[in-house]
Order: structure tokens, then C-alpha cells, then sequence
């Protein structure tokens, strides 16, 4: 339902009011908008643009899991009635997490709502939003561990894709967060993107495997990665646009630590790295494709798009991550 442009000012003015620091996470409620014109839908943005109001900027965008560049006339947009800089006001996931009370640190992202939360000793210190993979390429439910980061990365398939603050979850598949462009839905191929802002901050506070005595890397000891959901493509619900207020409404995994592994079918990883795959462990990818049909996860007529070749250069429709035409430094 669109609402008259003077009304939508005056919100945002009476915003003003509410931009400060709430004590226990009071609830904030929501409503949804809509805008006819790109007049209307003009004023809007300029209203949320990071040089006007940073923080309206923040939480506009991260509700919508989507740059402002992305908000389009006669698109539903999440609006809050309470504006506060602390991101964690508006989680979808608790603010204690009881069984990661022993955990150091703890990542937890759901591809159903776009958004991640990050738990030290099982309270919640960063709530962000993210957008995953697409259809073809998902990002697979499943536990996974911080392997490697990189400030600046190239992409391994066409070196004018550049990943500002690659954090690298899944060695073979090249699974990672990192930053880049975010239309709002699940985009990318298998990463998790997120804004610059939180990109750089989960970099920062992120732990990276340690090692033995001897010097190697100790399997399992980086930063736990849990990704407890998966996105509906058949329904193609944006569940965070449905959201009537911020109080949680993602269940969290009993035992984090004992979460399953995840079933990656074999054709996302690069024909040159399969044989990198441990002997153990080869049938769980050979198989996973399987699984996630018998499971429902996956459709029975899903096409999944197969990795490509390191020593082959790709296009837009064959690489990791599409170029974007507004940044250079983008994968």
C-alpha cells in the first residue's frame, strides 16, 4: 500500500526522536510500504542516503537486505517505527543463544531470511544481512569452519572479479563471505555477501585455524560457520519483507557444534580440485545431490550449474560472481 510522500517525511523526521539507544532490545514494530512514483520513491532515498541520516541508511538497508541503489516503484519496503544504530535491534535471531554459551565464537546465517548473527559465548554481538546463493548455485545448510581470509582477493576464475574481505569457509567450493553488490534475494554463486560495512567487521573479528606444534593447520578450529536453513526458490517468499516487528523468529540448533555437515554436490567443485577430496569423504559429495532431492531441500528437476574450470577464463554467466557495472573492485 503506498502512503503519501508528506507522511513518509514526517515518519522519517519523527525518526529523529527515536535514533537512540534502547535499553534490552525493546521491540521495535514494522510496517510495509510501497511507492507509484519515482518522485515519491526519490525522496525516500534521499531521506536514507548514508550523507543525510547513516543510521536510517543502516537499517533500511539491512531490513531490506538490499542497497538503495536496488528499491524500485510499486516494491514492498520494511520501514521500523523506532531508528537505533545498534543493528542487533532489529535480529531475526535471539539475543542469547544458551547452547553456545561455551562456544568463543559462533556464526550463525539463515539463506530463509538473509541475515547472519554473530555469538560470543552465546550472546549475540552482530546482526547483518546478507544475500546468498541463487538457485543454481545455493549455499548448502550445514557446519562449516573459517579456513582462510584475504583483504583484496582475486577470484580464481576471472581475475578482474576482486572480493574485498574474503573470509573462506569451504576450501574446495571457494565458499566465503566477502563484499558485494546486494540486489536484495539470493544472487551469488554459493558466497554469502554482505554490505562493506559488515564485510569488514566479521574479517576483523572472524578467527582463522590454528595450528599444532609442528606448525599445521588444526582441521576444525577456525570460526564455526552454521547455516541451519535453506532458501524456498519454488516459493520465492522474501520472509524478512513479512516481518511485523523485530522479535526473533529463527529457532537455533540444539547443539551447534554437533550441527550436521553439509552435502555439497560434486559438480560445484573444480574438476582440477576433486581430487583433493579426502577418500572418507568422497561418496558424501558424489552422493549429496541425491540426498538433497530425497530430503526436499532440493527440487527433483533442479539444475544446478556445474564449476567451471580454474585454467579456463569466464564470462558474466559462467563465474563465481557476476562484474559489476558499478564498482571496479567487485567480484
Amino acid at each position: 500500500m503506498a502512503y503519501p510522500i508528506i507522511f513518509c517525511l514526517l515518519f522519517f523526521w519523527l525518526g529523529e526522536l527515536f535514533s537512540q539507544e534502547i535499553s534490552n532490545f525493546t521491540k521495535i514494530n514494522y510496517r510495509t510500504i510501497s511507492f507509484k512514483s519515482s518522485k515519491d520513491l526519490n525522496l525516500f532515498l534521499q531521506e536514507c542516503s548514508p550523507k543525510r541520516n547513516y543510521v536510517k541508511y543502516r537499517v533500511i538497508t539491512t531490513l531490506n537486505r538490499k542497497e538503495l541503489r536496488f528499491f524500485r516503484i510499486k516494491q514492498p519496503i520494511i520501514i521500523p517505527d523506532t531508528f537505533v544504530e545498534d543493528l542487533r535491534f532489529y535480529s531475526v535471531f535471539p539475543q542469547k543463544y544458551e547452547s553456545a554459551n561455551n562456544i568463543p565464537k559462533l556464526i550463525v546465517v539463515s539463506n530463509l531470511y538473509q541475515a547472519y548473527a554473530c555469538y560470543e559465548y552465546g550472546k549475540i554481538v552482530r546482526f547483518s544481512a546478507v544475500n546468498s546463493g541463487k538457485r543454481s548455485t545455493p549455499t548448502y545448510p550445514g557446519r562449516y569452519y573459517i579456513q582462510w581470509k584475504e583483504r583484496l582477493r582475486r577470484s580464481s576464475f576471472n581475475e578482474n572479479w576482486i572480493m574485498p574481505f574474503t573470509l573462506n569457509f569451504h576450501r574446495l567450493t571457494g565458499m566465503a563471505f566477502h563484499q558485494f553488490e546486494m540486489p536484495g534475494y539470493p544472487a551469488s554463486h554459493m558466497c554469502i555477501r554482505q554490505f562493506r560495512e559488515d564485510a569488514e567487521w566479521l574479517y576483523n573479528w572472524a578467527e582463522l585455524p590454528k595450528k599444532d606444534s609442528t606448525g599445521k593447520l588444526i582441521p576444525m578450529s577456525g570460526t564455526p560457520v552454521i547455516i541451519i536453513d535453506f532458501f524456498n526458490f519454488g516459493e520465492g517468499k522474501k520472509k524478512w519483507l513479512e516481518l511485523s516487528s523485530n522479535q526473533p523468529v529463527v529457532s537455533l540448533p540444539k547443539n551447534p557444534l554437533e550441527f550436521e555437515l553439509p552435502y555439497i554436490p560434486i559438480v560445484h567443485i573444480p574438476p582440477e580440485l576433486r581430487t583433493m577430496i579426502p577418500k572418507n569423504e568422497r561418496k558424501r559429495y558424489e552422493y549429496a545431490l541425491d540426498t538433497l532431492i530425497s530430503r526436499g531441500i532440493l527440487p527433483r528437476d533442479v539444475r544446478l550449474t556445474p564449476s567451471q574450470s580454474l585454467k579456463k577464463p569466464n564470462d558474466k554467466k559462467q563465474g563465481n560472481e557476476p562484474t559489476s557495472k558499478n564498482s571496479k573492485i567487485q567480484p
